[in-house]
């Protein structure tokens, strides 16, 4: 198995309650697959059953792949095409948008401070040739 990460700017904080969005994964621009600082490309619908299952077995929010629990996910979306085309809309990319509600005080201060201005989705995977 690959251990990797792809890191994405954060693109909006709400202070007030402390959410947090932006891209978790942006896997394809102009109908060019991405290839992560590791060398990868994510197909849109691995993609999608990775999002679906962090949705459905985790959703915590963690702190540089050290510890969980710094946060909740409020908001997933995988922008795929399709959705993209049902939703009459073209962001002329692909990819998993996020929201976080986070709930450590600690962690929260580093968002808010700059510290912490992208998001990092972390698994493994096992590589294939494409």
């Amino acid at each position: 198995p690959l251990d990797w990460s792809v890191p994405l700017d954060i693109r909006q904080a709400d202070p007030d309650q402390q959410l947090v969005f932006g891209w978790a994964s942006v896997i394809e621009k102009n109908g060019v697959l991405i290839i992560d600082k590791q060398g990868d490309a994510i197909e849109p619908a691995e993609l999608e059953k990775a999002a679906y299952d962090f949705v459905l077995y985790s959703r915590e929010h963690g702190d540089m792949h050290e510890r969980t629990g710094v946060g909740q996910m409020v908001e997933s979306v995988v922008f795929t095409i399709e959705k993209q085309q049902a939703l009459g809309i073209d962001l002329g990319q692909v990819g998993w948008f996020v929201g976080f509600k986070v709930t450590d005080d600690a962690f929260w201060k580093r968002i808010k401070a700059g510290d912490l201005p992208e998001f990092s989705i972390g698994g493994s995977a096992i590589r294939e040739a494409m």
